[in-house]
Order: C-alpha cells, then sequence, then structure tokens
C-alpha cells in the first residue's frame, strides 16, 4: 500500500518564492493549479491521501470543494472537515471558514470522526478507520508551547486505537525532531523519515515540518520526499504492508 501527504497550500502554489509570496499566494486562484496536484497525485498511485490546508469553496476555488474535485481526479472516497469549530470566531470570516483539511481513500472508509484540541488556533484532527488501518491527519499549531499540549491529547487518541496506526500531516515541529520524541517513545510509532529529509520550503528545503508516523505493525517497505514547487511545502510518499 503507499500512503502520500501533502500540504497543499490551499492549491495556490505559483507564487512561491517571489515578492509578496504570502499575499499573493493566499488569495491566488487555484482552481486550474489544483489539477495539477491531482496529475502528481495520480502519478504516485497512492491508496491514502491526506491533505493539509484544503479549500473547501472559497471565491479561489470559484465555490469548489478542492477535496471532492481531488477525490473525481484520482477516482478516491474523500472524507473532508472545516479546521475550525462552528462556534469559533474564525468561521465568521468568509474565505477562513472555507479552509479545511481532507483525507482520500481507494478503501471504503469504515468510519470517520473530527476532533477539535483544546489548545491552539490550528485544532482539527480528522480520524479515518479503513479495513486494515486507522489514520489521524493533523496539522498542528504554530506555536511550540501549544503544540506541545495538542500532543499530549494526539497521543490518547491514538492510544485508543485498535488497529494499526498512521499519523501524518503538517507538525509545525520548528523547535526540530527533538520535540516529537518523547511522544514516538510514548505511543511506540516510528517516524518513516528515518534520514529526517526536509520538507519546507519546497524551493529550498530547510525543515522537516511533514511526517508519516507509523504503528510498529506497519513495515516502512519505502520512503520518498517528492521534489516538486506546486505548493511550498514537500509531498511525502511511504510504500507499507501490515504485519
Amino acid at each position: 500500500m503507499k500512503f502520500l501527504l501533502y500540504n497543499i497550500r490551499y492549491g495556490t502554489g505559483k507564487y512561491l518564492n517571489q515578492p509578496f509570496k504570502h499575499i499573493r499566494g493566499y488569495l491566488g486562484r487555484s482552481n486550474w493549479h489544483i489539477h495539477k496536484i491531482g496529475s502528481l497525485i495520480n502519478k504516485y498511485k497512492p491508496d491514502i491521501v491526506g491533505l493539509v490546508e484544503v479549500d473547501l469553496g472559497s471565491f479561489r476555488m470559484k465555490s469548489k470543494n478542492q477535496a471532492a474535485v481531488l477525490a473525481r481526479i484520482t477516482r478516491n472516497n474523500n472524507v473532508f472537515q472545516y479546521k475550525y469549530e462552528e462556534n469559533s470566531k474564525y468561521m465568521k470570516f468568509p474565505m477562513v471558514r472555507k479552509q479545511g483539511n481532507a483525507l482520500l481513500s481507494k478503501s471504503e472508509i469504515v468510519k470517520k470522526k473530527f476532533h477539535y484540541l483544546d489548545s491552539g488556533m490550528k485544532k482539527l484532527i480528522i480520524e479515518v478507520e479503513t479495513e486494515k488501518v486507522i489514520v489521524f491527519l493533523v496539522h498542528l499549531a504554530l506555536g511550540g508551547k501549544t503544540r506541545q499540549k495538542q500532543i499530549v491529547q494526539l497521543y490518547d487518541l491514538v492510544k485508543s486505537a485498535k488497529k494499526p496506526v498512521i499519523v501524518a500531516g503538517d507538525f509545525n515541529a520548528f523547535w526540530g525532531y527533538d520535540e516529537l520524541a518523547m511522544f514516538l517513545k510514548a505511543s511506540g510509532l516510528k517516524n518513516s523519515n528515518v534520514n529526517s529529509q526536509p520538507t519546507f520550503p519546497s524551493w529550498k528545503p530547510k525543515k522537516e515540518l511533514d511526517f508519516i508516523l507509523c504503528s510498529q505493525e506497519i513495515k516502512i517497505n519505502n520512503f520518498k520526499v517528492i521534489q516538486t514547487k506546486l505548493s511550498d511545502h514537500l509531498p511525502v510518499l511511504i510504500d507499507f504492508n501490515i504485519l
């Protein structure tokens, strides 16, 4: 099986490494660019795809949902959810409230849950169960102290899982890999990126921010950081089987 993780930056990758890239990228249209991302996903034929920073229907996409568009392009089932809780102040802003994360799966999705952590602006964890594995898709806080609080709650979710587990996402681990050390030791998860290859920024990677963590029942046969500039993050791909 293959699992692909990609922070797609709301499909607004065309202004990377240019003046005012953050503003131009954040506000840029993405309805055409998202098809390039779909083609990239199809090239690697993953069974499961974790997508971070997905536009779920703002003006950038002319009200189209990127999760649904990518599911159609890749012929996958899809699950998506808005980043912020319904009563959150962030849901009052037209474009921000359409921001979310998503998961695509070739296998039937047996169960899905949406968890919102107690701390931070980025609180959403998507939990998806297929026949063989449970996936937790995360996008953790930018602040280091808040991330540590979130990781404690994430640990509780992982330990309650009854199947082999994949925890994947943009961990924003700006303090370095060491900030995950205690979490990995306590949970028994292993980092598929054994050589700590950087994933951010895509045009000159320096930091390992995007992780695919697996339980011991999952054997990693191959790991790859895919070189592309369709987003400011690089996609990460693993080939695995379940023991």
